[in-house]
């Protein structure tokens, strides 16, 4: 039986706006950490919204919401951390950013707390080492979106002990989500396709081979995804799409990986994807995919 009962979620951002959801609907106590109030604030409503719709649409009992919301606490300080036995990390994949992040939290939760990050592309074992405690770090990589899907990859680091890796098996298990164990390896299963899939999509668009809504419609109709790609990245985000190139890219060296140039410029022009209201497709809300 896992001893983790208390979770700390770093970055209130959609991944990790999504994977605190799914902790607080799991009964855990769930801790949301971001340096803006409003990420914080935008996260909760959007949370809020996503569970009235599953109540309405009789997939959650409606004496469950306030249960759930009451488990969900926001803070901009990371000393209210300090009771959390797990700390997924989730904010963008900058590796100094990561180790900044990581290096303030070891003096702050106890020593057997383990610390995980979410990162799609980059090194377990390279964050792992500006953690202080490699030993208990470990990968947790959940699919976008969270709330919908029970996927996780679970990446041992080099450093990462058998009890960490067991730990969090146990916990992914009890949260309701699938895990399967994957290697340190850049994009692990999901991004190593992922990433140069969604580049090749974009690629079509630039050549005016066909629209974006087209190209979801087909992908959606022909392969059976829930999502079409296009959709895909204006819920992952564009300025998060060229971070996971540039990853990806400098680990493989894979040209199918390289940012395409369509990705510059609609980061220049704000297009951003649901975030922003615009990016392949346009967007009236902000609501998480589900609600």
């Amino acid at each position: 039986m896992s001893d983790i009962e208390t979770i700390g979620i770093a970055g209130a951002g959609t991944m990790g706006a999504g994977i605190a959801l799914v902790c607080a609907r799991a009964g855990f106590r769930t801790r949301v950490f971001d340096t803006q109030p409003s990420a914080l604030e935008r996260a909760r409503d959007q949370a809020g919204a996503f569970l009235r719709k599953s109540v309405e649409r009789g997939k959650l009992a409606a004496e469950r919401l306030p249960q759930i919301m009451g488990l969900w606490h926001g803070s901009t300080r990371l000393e209210d951390f300090a009771d959390c036995a797990l700390v997924i990390e989730a904010v963008f994949e900058s590796l100094p950013v990561k180790h900044q992040l990581f290096g303030q939290l070891d003096k702050i939760c106890a020593p057997q707390a383990l610390f995980a990050s979410n990162t799609s592309t980059l090194s377990i074992t390279g964050i792992a080492g500006g953690s202080g405690r490699a030993d208990r770090f470990i990968g947790m990589h959940f699919c976008l979106p969270a709330q919908l899907m029970k996927l996780v990859e679970i990446s041992p680091g080099l450093a990462t002990s058998q009890q960490t890796f067991a730990r969090a098996w146990d916990w992914c298990e009890r949260l309701g989500q699938q895990p399967v164990k994957t290697q340190d390896t850049p994009g692990f299963v999901l991004n190593y396709f992922l990433i140069p899939f969604h580049n090749d999509a974009i690629r079509l668009v630039e050549q005016g081979v066909a629209e974006p809504a087209d190209i979801d419609l087909a992908i959606k109709t022909a392969m059976g995804y829930a999502m079409g790609p296009m959709e895909l990245l204006d819920l992952v985000g564009i300025d998060t799409q060229k971070l996971l190139c540039e990853a990806l890219y400098d680990a493989t060296g894979e040209p199918r990986a390289a940012c395409p140039a369509l990705v510059k410029r609609m980061i220049a022009a704000g297009w951003l994807g649901k975030k922003s209201g615009r990016g392949f497709h346009p967007y009236q809300d902000d609501k998480m995919f589900g609600a």
